[in-house]
């Protein structure tokens, strides 16, 4: 006599965090699906949607960074260029990591006075861009875009600490 054998195939239980177990549902067959991440893991389009990066303020601050180091590498080998190019590299540098500061504010409080230093730090960054276009270390043409997105980000760093201060009261 033949031993009956179930027609379906038992759940398969795999172990997660904290001692819980997660059970697929019944896998039939030779038709196995590997998952290798579980759904809560994968993107979707009404969880994770695709953000404009001209509004991406993180990514803005970075490409401002580096275009900042691009620009005083392309200083001259001078005393002056020197000094300038240390001055622009600390303030122009400073709003990324001072934006991750904004981002773990304690405080409301904490959090515009943080969004201050960036917007502090910009506007000196500005001064600066200023004075090596107007001595003309750089060519003009090369400055223009830099001092464009320094304002804009000043324009962007302000209207938030407005805000920021308007919902705190």
């Amino acid at each position: 006599m033949k031993a009956k054998t179930p027609n379906r195939e038992l759940p398969i239980v795999r172990w997660i965090e904290n001692g819980r177990a997660n059970e697929d549902a019944p896998v039939y067959g030779t038709n196995r699906q590997k998952r290798l991440t579980p759904n809560v893991q994968r993107p979707t389009p009404n969880a994770q949607p695709a953000t404009n990066p001209r509004f991406n303020l993180e990514d803005r601050l970075l490409q401002f960074s580096a275009r900042i180091i691009r620009l005083v590498d392309a200083l001259p080998n001078t005393r002056a260029a020197n000094h300038v190019g240390g001055q622009i590299l600390r303030g122009g540098t400073s709003p990324y990591g001072n934006h991750g500061e904004v981002e773990a504010a304690e405080s409301r409080k904490d959090f515009v006075h943080k969004l201050r230093v960036c917007l502090k730090e910009l506007k000196e960054t500005k001064r600066w861009l200023w004075l090596i276009k107007k001595s003309e270390m750089v060519p003009e043409k090369n400055m223009l875009p830099v001092l464009e997105e320094t304002e804009e980000l000043i324009r962007i760093f302000f209207a938030s600490v407005r805000t920021a201060e308007k919902n705190g009261k």
